[in-house]
């Protein structure tokens, strides 16, 4: 426990401390939400220097949840980027500018992609791979890539990804297992002891401070990987639950903040050290 209020107090410092460094670097880095559309940035040759790229991955969907691959874009990317460095040792790419962290893009047939250890998938239930998505992305995994979808909800969603992740890694020798709160990826560096449940500000407001989407009951989140015959972990699983929006969201009211954004990069910061170091 005392890990994970240290990063509660370490977050809300960076991020609604007043005055100094503090609240220099905050207004410079930190990305406050908007619901407008930002264009992908893909990769060039000066995006990958040998230090952690923030690499999300884009798809095509075959129906409208939420935004598709580019929900929470590029907030989340952003402002985990910029927590990151500043609550680990990762050394994390910077843009030209030497300021802003740098993120990237990728298609799921670009070559890009094997240059990025840790891509994010969200609204991943809307998901439909084509026979040649399908067979780079089970490449990139058996080489070694890792992925983190979250953000999608209900059983459609949560059926279709099944699918569609089960046609790039089949299931006789890549089986989805669950992640109790023992697994040691849960560990890494906080100490979590649940996992916690948080929607959209949007459902949050919507609601008066609800903790799910679409009218689902609170409590149905779910944490899964699928492995490989070895057992290493390749993706990694939230459903019924919004993390990354505890990323973007942090600057923009400080009561979703408190409530959201410290358990928000505990469990991004484990998962992705975790996938980094296994």
């Amino acid at each position: 426990m005392q890990r994970r209020w240290t990063i509660a107090v370490v977050v809300a410092l960076i991020a609604v401390g007043t005055g100094g460094a503090a609240a220099v670097a905050y207004a410079q880095q930190i990305f406050s939400g908007y619901y407008g559309y930002t264009p992908p940035r893909y990769p060039t040759a000066n995006s990958f220097k040998g230090a952690f790229n923030m690499c999300r991955l884009q798809f095509t969907s075959n129906r409208r949840e939420k935004r598709g691959w580019d929900t929470d874009y590029p907030g989340a990317d952003i402002n985990f980027s910029v927590r990151l460095a500043e609550l680990t040792r990762t050394r994390v790419t910077k843009q030209p500018n030497h300021t802003d962290p740098e993120y990237v893009v990728v298609r799921t047939t670009d070559q890009a992609l094997f240059q990025c250890p840790f891509i994010l998938l969200e609204d991943a239930g809307t998901a439909v791979f084509s026979d040649q998505e399908v067979k780079q992305l089970r490449e990139y995994f058996l080489k070694g890539g890792f992925a983190f979808v979250s953000d999608y909800w209900g059983p459609q969603a949560k059926e279709q990804f099944d699918d569609q992740i089960g046609r790039v890694l089949p299931r006789d020798k890549n089986p989805i297992i669950d992640l109790p709160m023992d697994h040691p990826i849960w560990h890494t560096q906080f100490e979590l002891t649940h996992l916690p449940q948080m929607s959209s500000i949007q459902s949050w407001r919507r609601t008066g401070g609800g903790v799910t989407e679409r009218g689902l009951p609170p409590g149905r989140q779910s944490a899964r990987a699928v492995v490989d015959e070895k057992g290493r972990i390749m993706v990694v699983m939230i459903h019924d639950d919004d993390i990354p929006d505890g990323w973007e969201r942090e600057g923009e009211e400080k009561e979703y903040f408190l409530s959201f954004s410290p358990d928000a990069y505990s469990v991004g910061i484990d998962i992705l050290l975790y996938g980094l170091t296994h």
